[in-house]
């Protein structure tokens, strides 16, 4: 469903990214994993157009879109959705409210279809009670559980997950993760999630792509890279601090 071809990206003449090849498949959960600063987030933002490849190619269904206009990205954000680390959604409005926002706007819904529609969302991530609530009065992960709602509201082919979990307790966390997997498994949403949580990542991933020096160092199965030799990944899965991986300083 997704491919990056041979993906370059520099700042400042910096280079982050420096070929990144990677093929997720429809209905998939992908994991993206590495150090911070080594290009996850980076590379993730190129399928949605916030960030534009300095060479290689984006595909979409067999459909380049790394050369599209402004103009032209409107249609592939709708069929790709983005959650952001922090929920972003707006203080002054409900839950409801702001699930229902992008239903008025792109689907032109009136206010009743609207909300209807928004607690249906809302339903589907356990979220219901808390309609009329607004997110200054909800914790971290019930907050994070509204913006995956509004996600959906657009009906997307797939939704890219920026450290969903990060700052979360632990209880959070694993209904994010529960969450993650029902949307691949009931829905078949094709989920790209870029994460440290080693828990997140060995318990609801279909597979891992592993960068490292600006590269696609390995992809495979949750098993197949515990059973790694490869110092790298044993390195990355140990949490150890003497090895070939570095942090680098961007």
């Amino acid at each position: 469903m997704i491919q990056f071809r041979a993906v370059t990206k520099a700042f400042a003449g910096k280079e982050v990214l420096k070929g990144v090849d990677l093929t997720v498949a429809k209905g998939e959960v992908m994991f993206i994993i590495g150090t911070s600063g080594v290009g996850k987030s980076v590379t993730i933002k190129h399928l949605v157009g916030l960030l534009r490849p300095d060479g290689g190619e984006i595909r979409l269904n067999g459909e380049r879109i790394d050369d599209l206009s402004e103009q032209a990205f409107y249609s592939v954000r709708k069929r790709c959705a983005m959650v952001f680390q922090h929920s972003t959604l707006f203080d002054s409005m409900s839950l409801l409210e702001n699930v229902a926002l992008p239903l008025r706007k792109h689907k032109r819904l009136s206010e009743r279809a609207a909300e209807q529609e928004a607690m249906r969302r809302l339903g589907q991530v356990h979220l219901t009670e808390f309609a009329h609530a607004y997110p200054a009065e909800l914790g971290d992960g019930t907050r994070k559980r509204a913006a995956i709602a509004r996600a959906l509201t657009l009906d997307p082919e797939c939704v890219l997950f920026d450290e969903p979990t990060t700052g979360l307790d632990p209880v959070s966390a694993r209904r994010i993760d529960k969450l993650i997997r029902e949307l691949a498994d009931d829905l078949g949403v094709t989920s790209i999630v870029v994460s440290h949580d080693l828990t997140s990542i060995f318990s609801i991933a279909d597979r891992i792509a592993l960068i490292y020096r600006g590269a696609v160092h390995v992809v495979g199965t949750p098993a197949e890279l515990k059973s790694s030799s490869d110092p790298v990944v044993q390195q990355f899965i140990s949490g150890r601090s003497d090895g070939p991986m570095e942090t680098p300083g961007f």
